[in-house]
């Protein structure tokens, strides 16, 4: 029931005869899936995420039960709610429904349940690092100095060593880089180093590094024309909110920074499904939410849509939440003061329907039910319509992991992000950095060494000539240096020991002594 222009809803009206539609050219308008537990987000989601495919636009979600990998398989006759689908296709007069199997993309931050994910340290970025790890102001700033000093010496920060390496080096010349960029405090240093110790804790090594996800590989279309649908397998991810909060708010950002100006076209180039957007905006610092409002309000110019979808509207900020032009309302619950004002808050957001009282309807609709206000000509938001959501083409449920495994082997980047690398960058320079000086110490040891032998035969040779009364006059040599011969000692042991396990932490400890210049 799909047109060219727009994508089917459900059916709206006293009969549910009435089509409600998603105008495909303000779909990067964003909108808001919302609804308490188990009225219905999850199909709404599955079924947009269908029509987006059917009209050639590329779709980005994130999997948080596990349910929408079905979006890959088709439904069946033999599929229990059968009857219960084909009964409302036809109350909202859905004549062309059928079941259908869509082009899916599998990922997985983890490399588990889909391609894996990995992103740059570099390209994450101080800020999103920051707000990961909970930093306060001091220690974002100490974060901030570290990733202009890795640009200016050509330190590339790729993984997790890499920054605790340039992090060692910040607190061994602290005194020099404070005299240029303010103060770095060993403190800030120590703490920030924690904090990562906790997210490898939580398995966030393996998503930091090479290669890196190529942002273009999301957004495709098969041969067909079909865009494609990308799930991101979030429910191992889930345990770790900011982590996942932070990985699809730097997907927003890049996307921001690589697609160009397309002001409003046709249709989308890509529709971002933000689920348990809560999770974005709990306890999130003044500047983050600003960079998120930033973005969501920049990005649409760059043909991308941003759906969030969560149990009450009031887990996105004002200031957001007035950007999201297109809405599909499920049933609220008011048991407590908070859901109240939370209830009237979501009511207060659509155009009224003089036929009905929205705050009423919204605790009132049954599960597949909504209340939907879309974007009409002009940008116009519609007068809210309690609306029939359609049923899905695919498969309602999950997969099985034997066709999770087929779907993955068949994919278009299969091969392409298994297999992790690790190419030089900044630990491995700052190893060298400390293994040349170690070297050049070493030599100048040897030499010093020499030096003193040669010394000491001559005075030798001179107290013997005095001895003999034959001497003329006093010759002085060149006195050796203690603190020179404890630097060089030190190094000695430090080469010995960089190729050892012990060593290679050792490394981690005692670059930024050795550094003289890049």
């Amino acid at each position: 029931m799909d047109t060219v222009d727009r994508i089917f809803v459900g059916g709206g009206g006293a009969d549910y005869s009435e089509a409600q539609s998603l105008i495909l050219k303000y779909a990067n308008r964003h909108g808001m899936i919302a609804g308490a537990t188990g009225t219905g987000k999850t199909v709404t989601l599955q079924i947009l995420a269908e029509s987006f495919s059917t009209n050639g636009v590329p779709v980005f979600l994130s999997d948080v039960k596990g349910d929408l990998s079905g979006l890959a398989k088709a439904g069946s006759p033999d599929f229990k709610l059968h009857d219960a689908f084909t009964k409302r296709a036809g109350t909202i007069r859905f004549d062309t429904y059928g079941y259908e199997a869509f082009p899916v993309t599998f990922w997985d931050l983890f490399g588990e349940q889909g391609h894996p994910v990995r992103t740059t340290v570099s390209e994450m970025g101080p800020l999103l690092l920051s707000r990961l790890m909970e930093l306060t102001e001091a220690q974002e700033g100490v974060m901030n100095i570290a990733f202009r000093v890795a640009d200016e010496q050509g330190l590339p920060l790729l993984d997790l060593k890499d920054l605790r390496a340039m992090l060692i080096w910040l607190g061994k010349n602290n005194k020099e880089v404070s005299l240029e960029y303010g103060s770095v405090a060993t403190t800030s240093i120590g703490a920030i180093q924690r904090r990562l110790l906790v997210l490898e804790n939580q398995g966030a090594e393996a998503f930091f590094g090479e290669p890196a996800l190529e942002l273009t590989d999301m957004i495709a279309t098969t041969p067909g024309g079909q865009g494609r649908i990308n799930i991101l397998a979030a429910d191992k991810l889930m345990q770790s909110p900011r982590l996942y909060a932070t990985f699809l708010l730097w997907m927003l950002s890049e996307l921001f920074e690589m697609l160009p100006e397309v002001g409003d076209p046709d249709k989308p180039k890509l529709v971002f499904f933000f689920d348990e957007a809560h999770l974005l905006f709990d306890d999130a610092p003044k500047a983050l939410v600003d960079k998120v409002e930033q973005v969501a309000r920049l990005i649409r110019s760059k043909g991308v849509g941003v759906y969030f979808v969560s149990q009450n509207p009031a887990d996105v900020p004002e200031d957001i939440l007035g950007q999201l032009g297109n809405r599909i309302q499920h049933a609220l619950r008011a048991f407590t003061p908070r859901d109240q004002k939370a209830l009237k808050l979501a009511a207060d957001t659509f155009r009224e329907n003089p036929r009905f009282d929205t705050a009423d309807a919204i605790k009132e609709v049954g599960v597949g039910e909504a209340l939907v206000s879309t974007l009409e000509k002009k940008g116009m938001p519609s007068v809210v319509e309690r609306t029939l959501i359609r049923p899905p083409s695919s498969q309602l449920g999950p997969l099985s992991p034997e066709e999770r495994k087929a779907v993955i082997a068949q994919s278009p980047v299969a091969g392409l992000y298994e297999a992790a690398v690790d190419r030089d960058s900044a630990f491995e320079r700052l190893a060298k950095r400390a293994e040349d000086a170690a070297a050049e110490a070493q030599r100048a040891e040897e030499l010093e060494a020499r030096e003193e032998t040669a010394e000491k035969e001559a005075r030798e040779h001179q107290k013997a000539r005095r001895y003999d009364g034959s001497i003329s006059r006093k010759t002085t040599g060149r006195r050796s240096s203690r603190s020179d011969g404890i630097g060089t000692a030190f190094a000695k042991s430090f080469v010995r020991q960089l190729g050892t396990r012990a060593g290679k932490q050792l490394v981690r400890g005692v670059l930024g002594g050795l550094f003289k210049g890049r």
